[in-house]
């Protein structure tokens, strides 16, 4: 399989192999292959087809059922070869196979025919006007669209953004991220393999400030949608700017709040917060990372969240029953142990872990910190790591207010028995989505985006479609109307 899908540039159909950077296996820091590196010329390549299958080729004028059913095949052609997408995302990512094969490619294909659903029932409306014209409204695809997908869930993310934008009629330009190129580029030749015309969906392999920063500032793309960083989401928003205005959606960084109430059943609390911290190696931009206990059962909390962090299985992603892989690469494994290492000089109590797991590849053991303070980087900062940092509480409002004293809003966590306090949590909470009870619930129509520095716009569900549209009005006389 690492050879087959080795040296892939899909642009324009052709292969590029001009310049080439490693793709890593996180659970030994080995190279698993060379892919070919997009650079601004390959970018204005992977442009310039896009923008020619937009303004000639047959997709933005098929009927809309028609570009649902390549989407429906698509969808059918990821369930076949499920096993080996799943295989090749716990590879590149460290991830767990359990985790890619039950549960992330599923919802990969149902998202695809989700928006499927959607591609014939995009319309606009009929306005009535105070004057004798007939007014419409249409909406229509917007034209080329710049994607950027992060490294933590490459296959899913890349379905929340080509999802709605070929479902609106769009051509798309998408930029992997550098450490995980490998699955987007085995899911172009499934597309191309369903029956998608030539160039209305192109690959781009690179980095960042090269590939990246080309694609975000190119005057041929009517639209941009990142999911990255906050930090780098200001310089896409800036480049968009400077370059032709067009329009961004941006899904960046969170520091979330998952609140125990008093009156909470503290063992199933501390699972699931342990899940919201924990899941996909605490690589997750929404991930529960202040973990806010009511001072009556925090003592009880902190020791059963030890325990938990204690029994959490730590290995190789391919190996059945472990919950833990690899963070991504070296830069992140040494990230997080610097903020582990802030949390014990800021006189946070180390409950467990902080070390490096193992000998090789890029484990770290998972870790709690008790005694937590709002004003340490650990309970501030967005550390991407297997890292739980719980807080004490007095009171709702307190909650509330120390919540909300954060640049990000992108998600929150309630676990609480007193619908009273779920709702006053859940209307007070700036952020864009809340999970009560629960967490981490990502089913296609459920809309996904943040407040504040946590991004701009929303993902998934009916939502979606707005970013890849453009409204349009249309105003025609009428010659003595028999009605207005």
């Amino acid at each position: 399989m690492g050879n087959s899908l080795m040296q892939h540039l899909v642009v324009l159909g052709s292969l590029n192999i001009s310049k080439t950077f490693p793709a890593y296996d996180p659970r030994t820091g080995e190279v698993i292959a060379h892919v070919a590196e997009g650079d601004n010329e390959d970018v204005n390549r992977a442009v310039a087809a896009a923008r020619k299958a937009f303004d000639e080729g047959p997709w933005p004028k098929m009927s809309a059922y028609e570009r649902s059913l390549i989407m429906l095949r698509f969808a059918d052609l990821v369930d076949k070869h499920r096993d080996e997408l799943a295989a090749l995302e716990s590879w590149n990512s460290g991830k767990p196979y359990e985790q890619s094969a039950k549960s992330e490619l599923p919802s990969f294909a149902r998202l695809f025919r989700y928006y499927a659903g959607w591609a014939d029932k995009i319309h606009g409306l009929t306005v009535p006007a105070d004057s004798n014209h007939y007014v419409q409204t249409l909406h229509e695809p917007i034209g080329v669209a710049g994607q950027i997908i992060p490294w933590n869930f490459p296959l899913i993310m890349l379905a929340w953004k080509v999802g709605p934008a070929l479902a609106c009629g769009n051509t798309i330009v998408l930029k992997s991220a550098e450490q995980t190129p490998l699955t987007a580029l085995h899911a172009a030749k499934l597309f191309q393999e369903a029956g998608l015309p030539p160039g209305v969906l192109n690959v781009v392999s690179g980095y960042g400030p090269s590939a990246g920063a080309a694609l975000a500032s190119h005057m041929n793309v009517d639209k941009l949608a990142f999911t990255g960083s906050t930090e780098t989401g200001k310089i896409i928003l800036e480049l968009a700017a400077k370059s032709n205005l067009k329009s961004v959606t941006l899904e960046l960084g969170g520091k979330s709040p998952f609140i125990v109430c008093e009156d909470a059943d503290v063992d199933k609390a501390v699972e699931l917060a342990h899940h919201a911290l924990f899941f996909n190696q605490g690589q997750c931009c929404c991930a529960g990372s202040r973990t806010y206990v009511h001072e009556r059962v925090y003592d009880e909390f902190v020791e059963k969240a030890k325990a938990r962090a204690l029994r959490r299985v730590v290995g190789d992603p391919f190996k059945k029953g472990v919950e833990q892989g690899p963070q991504i690469d070296s830069d992140q494994f040494e990230k997080v142990l610097r903020y582990i290492r802030s949390g014990v000089e800021s006189n946070a109590t180390l409950e467990c872990g902080g070390q490096r797991f193992g000998s090789k590849g890029y484990f770290i053991q998972p870790t709690v910190f008790s005694n937590v303070e709002d004003d340490m980087l650990i309970a501030q900062d967005e550390i991407f790591g297997p890292v739980q940092s719980i807080l004490k509480f007095k009171n709702v409002d307190e909650v509330i207010r120390r919540s909300n004293s954060t640049r990000y809003g992108l998600a929150a966590g309630i676990f609480t028995q007193n619908v009273d306090t779920a709702n006053t949590l859940s209307r007070a909470l700036r952020v864009g989505t809340v999970w009560i009870n629960c967490f981490d619930v990502f089913d296609a129509a459920i809309p996904f985006g943040g407040y504040k520095m946590s991004g701009i716009g929303r993902e998934k569900g009916i939502y979606s479609l707005n970013n890849y549209l453009q409204v349009k009005a249309v105003v025609t006389p009428l010659k003595n109307p028999a009605w207005l």
